[in-house]
């Protein structure tokens, strides 16, 4: 019923009135008129049934429902960064929920900081009113060596250096591959090294402590541990040598962070085009995700049917849309009938979407098709009752290319009625989205006249209303 199966409640009608025998003609199912229950009585009771299954809960559930969303409207209001940091660790392992709550938390006002190795937990923590990223959360960063790490830092002291921190750790089921993941991750930025130094030096480092362990155990004694306490403290100085960089450009140390955090904290390639994305774009991955939320509405009714039913939909099948992002992922392949096509993967500030990419658009897109790339895609939607909604592209180019428009309109030859009328429409589609500078024709003179909402039906009813001529 929740799936409304036409067919199967088609047949269920028939069971429920009539019942249903089985191929030896035994009885099954009485069904309402062998129990007295008239047949015009059972159609009504099959209606109501079918009626309330479109979507309805019963008291009780709907009461827990209330009660739920005062609780946490209330822990939002008034514990807004325990409550975010609540809501991001139930999502630790469903990394895509993660960047629509980090963006929430920006709205809040919430500074989300990158993890260190002297302030993090294993999950996201409350910090002064901001929320601190845990160590648990970093790619090839296990629970226990987590764990591990904490428990040091409790007992003892903060770690005073990166060579300390391996110094204490080297027992404590840390590997090379947790120490360098932290790295990337930026754990270890409070320290004096960049984090080009720590990544060309750890591993020589911790093959020396390891070396160290070794001839301790065995008795041997080295130069390090002769001498006064001063000179033993020398001598630690100089025995790790560190091969010196310069710290990595600022976009490669926020693909190390992607990387692995699954999630950019400190920054965003794209945060300073934010404004430019969103005037030149009409969708987002936070709204595909809301999409796809509606369609399937938990199973409990039809999602398909409540788009349709909407009397203005905001997104349609085949609609035309334009979404911009960084490309993270491209797999290429081939047709039944040898045709090149490729998934292509875009990040954008709300997360990651898989665009289909037909030979066409392929080919047309040249070099514009690469890795850690920023571009805007042109395209339709594909809304599919058994599938997510997806964009599938015409057109993908470099966002870099995209050059301002400007919609001329000329008035030169136009009566006072016909620019009465159109003083009127430039106010009415005046917008804050897709928004293009419009300027008016005089004879040769050009004069601009702000900016207004453009869309394909927008420039036709333009065209008809000075004639497309006069549009420019």
């Amino acid at each position: 019923m929740g799936k409304k199966k036409l067919d199967v409640m088609a047949k269920e009608r028939e069971v429920f009135i009539n019942g249903q025998v089985d191929e030896e003609g035994n009885l099954v199912v009485p069904g309402c008129v062998r129990n007295g229950i008239d047949e015009v009585s059972a159609n009504k009771i099959f209606d109501e049934m079918a009626e309330f299954a479109k979507y309805a809960f019963n008291k009780s559930h709907a009461a827990c429902y209330a009660v739920v969303a005062y609780r946490t409207a209330y822990l939002k209001a008034y514990y807004p960064a325990e409550f975010m940091a609540a809501t991001l660790n139930s999502f630790l392992g469903n990394l895509d929920k993660i960047p629509q709550y980090i963006d929430e938390c920006k709205e809040l006002g919430i500074e989300i900081l990158k993890p260190e190795i002297n302030k993090s937990y294993s999950k996201f923590t409350v910090e002064n009113g901001k929320i601190r990223f845990g160590l648990g959360s970093i790619k090839n960063v296990g629970a226990v060596p987590v764990e591990n790490i904490v428990k040091e830092r409790n007992e003892n002291e903060e770690y005073k250096s990166f060579t300390e921190f391996c110094e204490r750790i080297a027992e404590e089921g840390v590997n090379k591959k947790c120490v360098e993941s932290l790295i990337k991750a930026g754990a270890f930025d409070e320290f004096e090294q960049t984090r080009s130094t720590l990544l060309a030096s750890f591993e020589g480092i911790i093959d020396i402590i390891q070396s160290e362990k070794k001839k301790g155990l065995s008795g041997q004694v080295s130069m390090f541990d002769l001498g006064s306490k001063e000179e033993k403290e020398e001598l630690n100085e100089i025995k790790y040598k560190f091969e010196e960089h310069e710290e990595l450009p600022s976009k490669e140390l926020l693909s190390l962070e992607k990387e692995m955090l699954g999630i950019y904290i400190s920054g965003h390639p794209l945060e300073k085009l934010r404004a430019q994305i969103e005037k030149q774009t009409n969708i987002n991955t936070m709204e595909l995700k809301q999409l796809n939320e509606q369609m399937t509405t938990n199973n409990d009714t039809d999602g398909l049917e409540l788009v349709k039913q909407n009397t203005k939909p905001k997104y349609q099948d085949g609609q035309n849309v334009k979404y911009a992002g960084i490309i993270t992922s491209i797999k290429k392949k081939y047709t039944k009938n040898n045709k090149i096509m490729a998934f292509v993967t875009i990040e954008d500030l709300y997360g990651a979407v898989e665009v289909i990419v037909f030979e066409n658009a392929y080919l047309k897109a040249g070099k514009s098709l690469m890795e850690e790339n920023i571009v805007l895609v042109e395209g339709r939607l594909s809304i599919r009752e058994d599938d997510e909604a997806t964009i599938i592209a015409n057109e993908i180019k470099d966002f870099g290319e995209q050059k301002e428009k400007i919609l001329t309109l000329d008035i030169t030859n136009l009566d006072e009625e016909h620019k009465d009328k159109l003083r009127g429409a430039i106010c009415y589609f005046h917008g804050d989205k897709n928004n293009m500078n419009v300027q008016i024709k005089v004879g040769k003179e050009l004069k601009p006249c702000g900016q207004m909402y453009v869309t394909e039906e927008i420039l036709k009813f333009f065209k008809e209303l000075i004639g497309v001529e006069n549009v420019l």
